[in-house]
């Protein structure tokens, strides 16, 4: 990924905003505007400038700069402070009050903004208006530790070992289509999503990457081909359906070699080595199974007995002629204490969104779920909160009202205590029943004011120990967090 300083991707109304603010030259506006045209699929892009500061304005410089922008098939330019000399069409505005004058009177939507200014025209304030982030319950996603965490499972492996990530669940909450081009855009060999439709929603914005489907039905037959998606197979009867109706799909075979899930086992492989002998016209793109306790020492001699059930059933496939087939088995988990069983390819899931099981220091949690204060009340000693009454007051307190409950994935047993949140530096517990849309903390303790930002997971209130509290794990609190909490994405 590219480095934008404290560049912001922000999604909102279908929007997403590119904040390059205070890195104002023609070198980083080129750097930018590459950015958005990979990132960006089918919307239409605004880019808002200011005049270029401390840069020498010559015949060339402007000749340069009316290439690049002519070239990225903006569908609007608006320019605030000295006016460039330009072979296209620009709204033009003195001041950055101007500016914002005139963005009261507009409602983006489904438009790709780039926000690219001087220090000195403080566009800061525009972000703010186009983001419309007071007041509302968000998801941070640091798109930058999301490479990092990506980059520090590359280093683990050999350099020609292909990696899948996992971008299935709405990319672990963190937002499938934008996870999928960053990833795109920083060469992933695979992506992995686990219906259909995902895969599909990949492809009509753009993503061009190999993506396997993990559970595809028969009636999926015609998205697979239309949309170039690759099942995964783990019946003789989807094989047998998918081979009659077309010769063209790619295959992934997956063997059960101990998870118990889904798969070829024991007792149905010889049937499917029988039927692969039959049809060596069948493209198979990988042989893959999936490693049911990586992340437990103690399981470890499960996992050596499951390679090498896998290994045995690979070997009975090359003999039925399908021999040019990548293999796969490690998980986030394997990566790092199975390194010896790379194969050909590896599956990163929650490890590239911030958790991992050796090396907390290193990986970096990619998400930060954050609301804010909506209302105060002060409540007598004895008084009640919340649905059935469960909240009990013992003194006198300060009950704190914000706007996110299990509706936006956070899970009810939070309630009573259990769970708590980050107001101005400080944790205050939740009181009561966590609502559908609202939940009551107690800031009796806490200063703060209506309007206050609230951290729910972060670093510090890292979503595993957060899930510790409630006998979950940190996927099921990421993939909780509705899509009808915005998502912010920003680059550090």
């Amino acid at each position: 990924a590219k480095k934008l300083g404290k560049g912001i991707v922000v999604n909102a109304r279908n929007n997403l905003i590119i904040n390059d603010s205070y890195n104002n030259d023609l070198a980083g506006l080129k750097m930018t505007l590459d950015l958005a045209k990979k990132m960006n699929s089918q919307q239409k892009m605004i880019l808002i400038a200011s005049e270029f500061q401390q840069q020498e304005v010559s015949e060339n410089w402007e000749k340069e700069l009316n290439e690049l922008l002519f070239n990225t098939q903006l569908s609007e330019i608006i320019w605030v402070g000295k006016r460039p000399k330009l072979w296209i069409d620009i709204q033009h505005f003195e001041t950055t009050d101007q500016l914002l004058n005139h963005l009261e009177s507009k409602k983006y939507e489904n438009t790709f903004l780039i926000v690219k200014g001087a220090r000195q025209f403080q566009f800061e304030k525009v972000v703010d208006f186009l983001e419309v982030k007071q007041h509302i319950t968000r998801v941070e996603v640091n798109l930058s530790r999301l490479i990092q965490n990506y980059n520090y499972y590359k280093s683990q492996l050999k350099p020609q070992t292909k990696i899948m990530v996992m971008v299935k669940a709405f990319a672990y909450g963190s937002g499938i289509i934008e996870v999928s081009k960053l990833l795109e855009m920083n060469h992933v060999d695979y992506l992995a999503v686990a219906y259909t439709d995902e895969g599909v929603l990949l492809r009509k914005n753009g993503v061009k990457t190999p993506i396997m489907v993990m559970n595809v039905v028969l009636q999926d037959l015609e998205q697979l081909i239309d949309y170039q998606l690759e099942p995964e197979i783990y019946s003789l009867e989807q094989l047998e359906y998918f081979e009659s109706k077309n010769k063209d799909l790619k295959y992934h075979i997956k063997l059960d070699t101990g998870m118990h899930r889904l798969g070829f086992d024991k007792n149905s492989i010889d049937a499917l080595i029988h039927f692969l002998g039959l049809h060596p016209e069948i493209k198979i793109e990988s042989v893959l199974t999936h490693l049911a306790s990586t992340d437990n020492e103690k399981d470890d001699n499960y996992t050596l007995e499951q390679f090498h059930l896998f290994d045995s059933i690979c070997k009975k496939i090359e003999e039925s002629g399908h021999k040019d087939f990548d293999r796969h088995a490690l998980n986030s988990a394997g990566i790092e204490r199975f390194n010896n069983h790379q194969y050909d390819m590896v599956r990163l899931g929650i490890g590239i969104y911030g958790f991992g099981v050796d090396h907390h220091k290193v990986l970096k949690q990619v998400i930060c779920l954050k609301t804010h204060v909506s209302q105060l009340r002060f409540l007598k000693k004895e008084e009640t909160i919340g649905y059935n009454r469960k909240g009990k007051l013992e003194r006198d307190s300060i009950i704190a009202t914000i706007p996110i409950g299990y509706a936006d994935g956070y899970d009810r047993r939070f309630s009573n205590g259990v769970g708590s949140v980050l107001i101005n530096g400080v944790e205050a517990p939740v009181i009561g029943n966590v609502c559908m849309d609202m939940t009551m903390i107690d800031v009796t303790d806490v200063p703060c004011q209506a309007g206050d930002e609230v951290i729910i997971y972060n670093d510090q209130l890292n979503a595993e120990k957060q899930a510790k509290k409630i006998g979950t794990i940190s996927y099921e609190l990421l993939t909780h967090l509705s899509e009808r909490v915005t998502r912010i994405y920003f680059f550090e």
